[in-house]
Formats: structure tokens, sequence, C-alpha cells
């Protein structure tokens, strides 16, 4: 993290650098992402006024106070700051919640509705009459889950499928 102090028309004093040390060490633990801090300290006539300038990776704050004392517009300051980095922190938490709710939400009618069913056509089959064993040799050199053919010496056709334990199924229908 770096910091930064300008001063106009007064001069930053090593009682104010230790406080703003001090404080930054508090906000580092609810700001892990601080790239640079920069202190604006300046007097116009009987008035102080601090602004603070924190760049963060992807957002950043500005803070300004304004009082007779320099030290009470420190603290005012990073009072402000510890408010709005904890508003920040709190609505980043919020946004991530709610959008897991969405996705939840937006998931359940999709699941609902059944998608569209199709048909594809596919040329698993075999139009010259075969044996059994014919069909499983088939089956097995072509890499297939199921295969159609006609039964050796009748009309009538047949199917052979891989079954999930790994074994042959036969269907013959009457």
């Amino acid at each position: 993290m770096n910091i930064h102090y300008t001063a106009r028309h007064t001069e930053v004093t090593p009682a104010i650098e230790a406080y703003c040390e001090k404080r930054l060490g508090r906000m580092k633990s609810l700001s892990r992402d601080v790239l640079d801090v920069n202190f604006i300290l300046a007097v116009e006539k009987n008035r102080s006024k601090v602004e603070i300038q924190v760049k963060a990776k992807g957002a950043g704050l500005v803070v300004e106070e304004e009082t007779l004392d320099m030290m009470t517009s420190l603290k005012r300051a990073f009072d402000s700051l510890d408010k709005k980095i904890k508003k920040d922190r709190e609505k980043w938490r919020e946004k991530k919640r709610r959008g897991g709710r969405e996705r939840k939400a937006v998931s359940g009618p999709r699941e609902a509705s059944e998608p569209e069913k199709r048909i594809v056509r596919s040329a698993h089959y075999s139009l010259k009459p075969l044996s059994l064993e014919e069909a499983i040799i088939q089956l097995e050199a072509k890499g297939r889950e199921i295969f159609l053919y006609r039964r050796e010496g009748s009309q009538k056709w047949a199917a052979v499928f891989r079954r999930k334990d790994g074994n042959v199924g036969l269907v013959e229908p009457e």
C-alpha cells in the first residue's frame, strides 16, 4: 500500500503521520486490496480540511471532512471511511448472496420444463439375414450400443444390445 501526503498551507507533522498510520493499520483488516491512499490536508482561513482518497482493486473511495482542528477532521474522516468500507463490503456480500439465490430460482423453472425430444436416425441394422452369433460380432466390431438385424430363416427382425452390466441383450419380437 502506497501512502501519499499532500499539505496545502500547512505542514504534515509526525503526530499526524503517526495517527494516520495507526488508523490505516486498523483498516487493513477491513479492506485487504487497498493499493494507494492519498491524504490531502489543507488549511483555509480558520478551517482545517482533510480529504482521504483510497484506491483499491475495482473501486475507490473519497472522504472529505472540514472542522476547526486538523486532528478532529482526521478522526471524522477516518470514521466516515470506516463506515463507507463496511457499507461497501456489506453490499458486496449481499450482492453475492442475492446472485446465488437468483441463479437457483432461475434454474428451477428450466428443470421443470422438459427438453424438446428429437429423433435421430441411425444405420445400425443389416438387411441381409444373420444368425445371432454374427449379429453379436457386428455389434462388437462396430462398437455400437444396439444392432438391428433380420433373423436367419425368417422375415422377422431382432435386436441385440449392450447392457449396462457389460453383457449382451436380445430382443425378438413375436
